[in-house]
């Protein structure tokens, strides 16, 4: 029995429930947004549980690539991160291989009874996340940027399950892309030994830290930027914007912290919190968005 739940645990730990609450609230966030500025939409069910079948989508796209990377990086993991499933012997890399593709194929089979575009949007960003985890990232410092690029995608897949992007939603895009960046790398700088000994020549490894943490810095202050258009053009109102100022100049304090501490220790911090942070502002759309909604309907 106990080995049945060590394996139970395992899988759910290879979904990464610590920043299930980011990867579940932007796609809530970008259907409600395309939801409600879209007209005469063909749904294969009503518009509520639409939403809930999109997010369950790009949820399980999301965690398949993170699966992925852990499938990719065992003997990295080995050094950095012992206690993950597929380091740890809990789960071999087969069955987490498995797992991955049977994630991308619901998320596929989700999607084909919205949009076919959304579909290619989803195989694009698997494609370019894969990219990642088995070429660039032991062959660039600059493996970071198909990361971002891949998480960029999500909006837009999203998006057009329910109709065409609008301006919001490349915006949104930018602000995942380049706050993945950051995102990111606070990670890398994280797991900065397993990938020195093992030969993966990321940005921490390549330029160190230090230089990493301020280009951390710049990243999360272009996204704090992108906030504030993503207001503009969404039309929300105070409640979002008070929020996201409140939230980004908060963040941005953690990230200077990681300036004035360059340390692997700093990096792994920052990385749970600023998933966080986008959690944070991602339930600011919601709230703004209800709350706009209760008035108008007096």
């Amino acid at each position: 029995m106990s080995g049945i739940l060590s394996r139970i645990s395992g899988y759910i730990r290879l979904l990464r429930p610590e920043l299930a609450a980011m990867d579940i609230t932007l796609p809530a966030v970008c259907a409600i947004l395309a939801l409600g500025g879209a007209h005469h939409l063909s749904l294969p069910v009503n518009p509520a549980l639409s939403v809930v079948f999109v997010i369950i989508a790009s949820y399980c796209a999301t965690v398949a690539s993170y699966i992925f990377n852990d499938f990719i990086d065992v003997d990295i993991d080995k050094i950095n991160l012992p206690d993950r499933p597929l380091p740890s012997g809990k789960l071999t890399k087969i069955e987490a291989l498995v797992f991955s593709l049977a994630l991308y194929g619901v998320s596929i089979l989700v999607f084909s009874f919205f949009s076919w575009y959304s579909v290619a949007a989803v195989v694009v960003a698997s494609l370019v996340i894969t990219s990642y985890s088995a070429f660039f990232k032991r062959r660039t410092p600059l493996s970071f940027i198909p990361v971002g690029i891949a998480y960029g995608l999500v909006p837009v897949g999203v998006w057009l399950a329910f109709g065409p992007p609008q301006i919001v939603t490349y915006l949104l895009a930018a602000m995942i892309c380049v706050t993945d960046w950051g995102f990111t790398l606070s990670g890398v700088s994280r797991d900065v030994e397993g990938d020195r000994t093992r030969g993966a020549p990321t940005l921490p490894v390549t330029c160190g830290i230090p230089f990493t943490g301020k280009f951390v810095f710049f990243c999360w202050t272009a996204g704090v930027v992108f906030t504030l258009a993503i207001w503009h053009a969404a039309d929300l109102g105070t409640i979002y914007l008070t929020g996201a100022l409140v939230a980004g100049t908060y963040l941005l304090w953690m990230a200077a912290q990681f300036v004035r501490d360059p340390t692997p220790q700093r990096g792994g911090r920052f990385f749970l919190q600023s998933a966080n942070y986008r959690s944070v502002l991602f339930l600011l759309i919601i709230a703004d968005m209800l709350f706009f909604r209760i008035r108008t309907s007096r």
